[in-house]
Order: structure tokens, then sequence, then C-alpha cells
């Protein structure tokens, strides 16, 4: 919601236009990506409620102050905000982590998935009602509600980020050793997940002004994340798990109908199609930065998970918005589609020739299980041990 409700609320109460709104959806973004490793770290080393306590006093002060500063204080006060932000995303999924057994985790983060899809299709919806049937201010103090609402229940019920008896470290990586080739890989599959998604939602603005329909825009969002919730679904009862790269490289193929769809009909059923993968793609790279990484470090490495998708977001929007203004709507369809799966295909390729050269040369696995380890180690051993 904060986003929506950011952008018209520089754009209606303080009358400074769209490309400065811009430029505070960037601090926030900003903000965002600095802080989610270093929220992170904090909650493995200092626990969840010394780590979250200071979030919920710093998120209060900032949303409470937020509606009644002018732009330059915004745009100071909304990068802290994006800086302090409460990690509940991770804390959320190195929970579920620890609570749901190796063989389940899958469907949990899958289910995980899905429930961000609703967020975010109810989340701007519920904005863009609040700031016209009431004020931007109005919209503002229920984003800090909001947020300091969920620190709250994250501190009232605890939830464990680690186990009682401590993860293993994985095999293929040395003791104290956190960034392997396996994360990079990783890493590279959520920056091009969060470039394609980013791009198909500018192109689908896009495509809907041009059409003289932005009040479809709402309706049509709804459908791309519905498509994501079935896909999620589906993703989460499923016995295979492909990995986030093969997941990124079907995205990718899945939007590229929305660039050659004619009419709203036909673009209706592309955006379902484009949505998906989008949920599985997720849930892929979540439940596989759990497996790499030992449970004092899943906070930190959740928070990079999440950096680097914000990072895919900065890249995505402005080069798909170039794009579109030269060429039209559909060609930033195409743009998302040929620029995340070229990066798929290459890390694809990489991974493959790493995993040649191994089979040729002996040692020890490094990357190539990243493609297929989680399907083997289901298919061994059903219990998840």
């Amino acid at each position: 919601m904060s986003g929506v409700v950011l952008t018209l609320h520089v754009v209606g109460a303080l009358d400074e236009g769209y490309g400065r709104a811009g430029v505070v959806a960037a601090s926030l973004t900003v903000g965002l990506a600095v802080g989610a490793p270093w929220r992170g770290r904090l909650v493995d080393r200092l626990g969840l409620r010394r780590a979250v306590l200071p979030s919920v006093a710093v998120e209060s002060a900032v949303w409470l102050s937020a509606p009644h500063l002018d732009y330059i204080g915004l745009i100071a006060v909304v990068f802290v905000g994006g800086l302090f932000l409460v990690p509940v995303f991770s804390v959320v999924r190195q929970s579920l982590s620890v609570l749901v057994p190796p063989a389940q985790q899958k469907a949990a983060f899958a289910l995980d998935s899905v429930a961000t899809e609703l967020t975010f299709m109810l989340g701007p919806v519920l904005g863009v009602l609040l700031v016209t049937g009431g004020s931007s201010v109005l919209a503002l103090t229920v984003v800090g509600v909001a947020t300091v609402g969920g620190g709250a229940l994250l501190l009232w019920a605890d939830p464990p980020t680690r186990s009682a008896s401590g993860a293993a470290t994985p095999a293929d990586r040395p003791a104290g050793r956190v960034v392997t080739p396996r994360l990079l890989v990783v890493l590279l599959a959520a920056v091009a997940a969060a470039f394609v998604i980013v791009g198909t939602d500018v192109s689908l603005v896009a495509a809907l002004n041009d059409a003289g329909r932005p009040q479809d825009v709402g309706w049509m969002v709804a459908l791309w994340a519905g498509g994501s919730l079935v896909g999620g679904l589906l993703h989460g009862i499923s016995p295979r798990q492909p990995a986030p790269l093969v997941l990124v490289a079907l995205l990718a193929l899945a939007t590229l109908p929305a660039a050659f769809a004619d009419g709203r009909g036909a673009l209706a059923v592309a955006v379902v199609i484009a949505g998906l993968p989008c949920a599985p793609v997720l849930a892929s790279i979540n439940a596989t930065l759990v497996r790499l990484v030992p449970e004092e470090r899943r906070g930190e490495v959740m928070g990079w998970g999440g950096t680097m998708q914000t990072v895919g977001n900065a890249l995505g929007a402005p080069l798909c918005g170039v794009v579109i203004d030269r060429a039209g709507a559909g060609a930033g369809f195409a743009t998302a589609a040929v620029v995340g799966g070229a990066v798929a295909v290459v890390g694809l390729v990489v991974v493959a020739l790493a995993g040649r050269r191994r089979a040729h040369g002996g040692g020890v696995p490094v990357v190539t299980d990243v493609v297929t380890a989680p399907v083997r180690d289901l298919r061994e051993d059903p219990a998840g041990r």
C-alpha cells in the first residue's frame, strides 16, 4: 500500500508531480535495500524481540510524522522508514524453516507466496480507496498503523527463528563461509525474477493507459495476482521442486505472450498466464536460500534476497519504461521477458559448464546441485531427513 499512497500524497496533497513522487518512492526503496540485510543480521545476533523493538519505535515516529512533512522532509523520513522497516518477510520465512519439517517446506513457502499475492491484490486497492474516500493523510496513517501493528504482533508471538539444536552447516560450504557460488546463483535468480515482474507491472499500466482504459488497471492487476495465486497453490502441492533459475526462465517465457496481446480480452488472458509462475519463483528462491545457509545467518541472507529483488525492481522499472516510451507497451513486456530470460539462460549455461568441468576434473560440488538437489533430496528421502 505504501508506494501507491506515497505517490498519491506527493501528487495530490503536496502538488509536486509524478516525477518528484518517484524520488520519494526511490528513497523508500533505497532504505529498504540497505536496511533488509542489516535488520536480518540483527535478528540473527540479538533475537527477534530485541531486533524488532527498535523498528517498531522508529516506524511509529516515521508514519506519524510523514503525513505532515513537506516534500524534502518526506524524502528523508521515508528513507529512515525503509531502513528500519520491520523485517517481517525474513522473520516469517526464518520461522517457517524452523517450524515446518523439511519435506513440507516447499508447500509452506508456496503458501507464504500465495498470502503475499493476496496482500498485493488488496493493498493498493485499499490505499486508493482510503485516499479517494478520505485523504492521503488518513491513508498514510493507516500504513503506519499496519506497519507498527505487524511489528507488535511479531513481538507478542515471538515465533522461533532458530531450532533448539541449531542447523548443520551445508556440506558444500566451509564453516563460517556464507557467500558461495550456489548462493550467488540464487541471488541472481532473485534479481532476474524481480526484473520480469516489475517490467510486467509497468508495461501493463502503460498498455491500459495507451488504450484509454486506466480504470481497468485494478482488475487487470488482480487477474495477474490471481494467476500467481493459482500457480503458487499448484507449486505447493507438486512433488517436484524446480530450481529458481529454471522457474525464472519459465516466468520470462510466460510473460512473452503479453507483448503480442491485442485488446483487453487477450491482455487479460496473457496476464493470467504471466502470473502463474510468479509465486512459484519467489517460493523457490526463499526455500533454496533457507537450505543454503546455517540458521545463525539466515536472517541476514534472507535480507540479501530482499535486497536483490529491490535491485531487480530498480533496474527493471526504468529500463522497461524507456523502452515503452520509444516503442510502446508491447515492447516493454518483451524487454522484461527477454532480459529476465537471458539472465536465467546464461545462469543455467554457467551451471551446466561448471558441472561438466567438475565431472571431468573431480572436486567438491559447488553450483550444479542448485538445479537438481531439491528434487533429488525429496525423492531419496521423502521424510526430508
